[in-house]
């Protein structure tokens, strides 16, 4: 049995969502089994098709929707907190060889989950399961936990030159 180790893909540049699916596309054609949970985004982007063409992959929307022009409300906190405690059975379970929770970092830093319970569930996943947390803000509490952390910095964006998100790029 191999230990599963806890990433961290944070940092204000683009590409944490990105570098996940790509472990998760890594895991799955290594004969992994993967579940991604999207923690704030209710949106259906082009990852979400993912489990059309890889079925060992299974994503799911855990979100009511965006809140970084709005303050959530008690429905929306409800809803995050459900879905954690969701995602932690599932992060007990041995079902899942990688578990990713896409975007609970923010949820946190939005005030939808409590720090505290991200981690509680993080360290009392099964041995053998591989988590993977992505957004921005990342703790030292969170930071502490996890065996590797990327930050991603941005240098340079071509958000700043008007270009918008691109479908199968950016969206």
């Amino acid at each position: 049995m191999e230990k599963g180790l806890i990433h961290i893909y944070t940092g204000n540049g683009k590409g944490k969502t990105t570098a996940a699916f790509g472990l998760a596309i890594r895991a799955a054609l290594a004969g992994k089994k993967v579940y991604i949970g999207q923690f704030v985004k209710d949106m259906k982007y082009s990852e979400t098709a993912i489990s059309e063409y890889i079925p060992s992959i299974e994503i799911e929307q855990l979100g009511n929707g965006c809140y970084i022009y709005s303050k959530p409300e008690q429905i929306d906190i409800d809803k995050a907190m459900e879905s954690l405690a969701k995602c932690s059975d599932i992060l007990k379970s041995s079902e899942y060889d990688l578990v990713i929770l896409d975007e609970v970092i923010i949820a946190i830093y939005l005030g939808l989950l409590d720090e505290a319970k991200v981690i509680e569930a993080v360290k009392n996943k099964s041995p053998d399961v591989e988590v993977v947390l992505t957004g921005r803000y990342a703790s030292e509490g969170l930071i502490n936990i996890a065996d590797l952390v990327t930050d991603m910095t941005e240098i340079k964006h071509y958000y700043s030159q008007g270009v918008l998100s691109r479908k199968g790029f950016d969206c």
